[in-house]
């Protein structure tokens, strides 16, 4: 017999389904609730609703465990390649070689974007940020691959898209990048793996041989599977809540873009680069700020140190720790402000008042280390942590669309005016 739970309502009770995950989670099943009692739930935020079953990536946030398709991410950071993450997360499955080759090779014979789009970027302010052109730019495509907004394609038309899209972010957010520098674009290299090709793109020149360094090629790569996905978080719900209405797969990942401009999701790392430039600012004393961090009635708040799901040392921040320690000696910078965040993290670490409360480094503060290191300005973060998180952006919208979910309607409580009648402007 289906487990239930039972909930009293004006004197009667009534029984909702209890559903069980794979991994033991319990959820209480409030599909038909207002069908049959007229009541609804109010959780704002979401923060414990869950709005779909999926079988794409499990998170237990208590225990640091992070998982695609049920492989452990350290497992995938170790051993794997963004383009095998890619296609496990979209295909539920780890491709074999010649699986694998196809759709490196597919993907290799999409990564050229129209001609007419190097002119987009002539209409961008000077100072317009890469977040917002990468969103316009992505929502543009499907101006070009008109057969996209049809909903009702088949599979491999859709599967067609999904490779148009893999194969050309990485050649927009090069073009974003040398743009805002005032480079001539680089086309794409396509004997090249997936992300050389990227690196290639984005600080090669035209007129001279680029050699891309394999401890970058390594970190790059860790950093992209790191933020592949991350269960339904605020983009990933905004992709499959856009997806619900039948919005084309380009638009879909433009809105997924778009909610992670913002700074409490995706903006995180570049508020870790830009705290740490208002210390060196300040004299450098890191002492002084490592106190306003622990002063209960100071605003001040380390970026970059704990999380709202993870609970203790995260498994990401585990894995490109190292990433970040690699970079920093193979490349040799010479870098004041990362200076203070490796002071910063050595302190935090052994610190008794953040090992109690479990303030840890969080990937965030790595990826924006590495992503400096390298050389990227901080403003470009976020575009790659949306370069990284588009198979999961996918894998949400695809799995969405084939389980033929309804469209997305969030119900209120309305606490407004109640009827009142309409005044003349002379009698107000």
């Amino acid at each position: 017999m289906s487990e239930t739970a039972k909930l009293i309502l004006e004197g009667q009770e009534h029984e909702v389904p209890v559903v069980t995950g794979t991994e033991n989670e319990k959820a209480i099943d409030i599909t038909k609730l207002r069908a049959q009692t007229g009541y609804i739930t109010l959780d704002v935020g979401y923060k414990n609703t869950g709005a779909t079953t999926s079988s794409i990536t499990y998170l237990d946030g208590e225990n640091g465990i992070l998982q695609y398709r049920g492989y452990p991410i350290e497992q995938l950071a170790d051993r794997s390649s963004f383009i095998e993450v890619a296609y496990l997360l979209i295909h539920g499955e780890l491709p074999t070689q010649t699986q694998l080759d196809q759709f490196s090779n597919t993907i290799k014979m999409h990564t050229l974007v129209h001609e007419d789009m190097k002119k987009f970027f002539d209409g961008y302010p000077s100072k317009s940020h890469p977040m917002g052109q990468l969103a316009s730019m992505v929502t543009a495509l499907s101006a070009y691959y008109p057969e996209s907004l049809n909903p009702n394609r088949p599979e491999e038309d859709v599967d067609l898209t999904i490779v148009r899209l893999l194969a050309k972010m990485p050649t927009l957010v090069s073009w974003i990048y040398k743009k805002s520098v005032g480079h001539p674009v680089i086309y794409p290299t396509n004997n090249l793996d997936y992300v050389s090709n990227f690196m290639k793109m984005t600080f090669g020149h035209r007129t001279e041989e680029y050699s891309v360094d394999p401890v970058v090629v390594d970190a790059m790569n860790k950093l992209l599977i790191l933020h592949a996905d991350h269960e339904q978080n605020c983009s990933a719900s905004t992709v499959r809540i856009v997806g619900s209405s039948q919005a084309n797969l380009f638009a879909s990942i433009s809105a997924g873009i778009s909610a992670l401009w913002g700074p409490l999701h995706g903006g995180a790392n570049q508020a870790v680069i830009e705290m740490l430039e208002n210390i060196k600012q300040d004299g450098g004393n890191i002492q002084k700020w490592m106190d306003k961090a622990k002063d209960k009635n100071d605003p001040f708040r380390l970026m970059g140190f704990g999380h709202r799901v993870y609970k203790n040392f995260a498994p990401r921040a585990k894995i490109i720790k190292k990433s970040a320690d690699d970079v920093l000696s193979k490349l040799g910078v010479n870098d004041p402000v990362l200076d203070i965040a490796k002071e910063i993290e050595r302190i935090a670490l052994e610190d008794q008042y953040f090992v109690d409360r479990k303030l840890y480094p969080n990937v965030d503060f790595y990826s924006g280390i590495i992503y400096r290191a390298l050389g990227f300005p901080t403003d470009m973060f976020t575009v790659l942590f949306a370069l990284g998180r588009l198979p999961g952006w996918i894998s949400q919208w695809k799995e969405m669309r084939e389980e033929g979910q309804p469209i997305g309607r969030p119900r209120q409580i309305f606490t407004g005016e109640t009827k009142r009648d309409y005044v003349s402007i002379e009698q107000r």
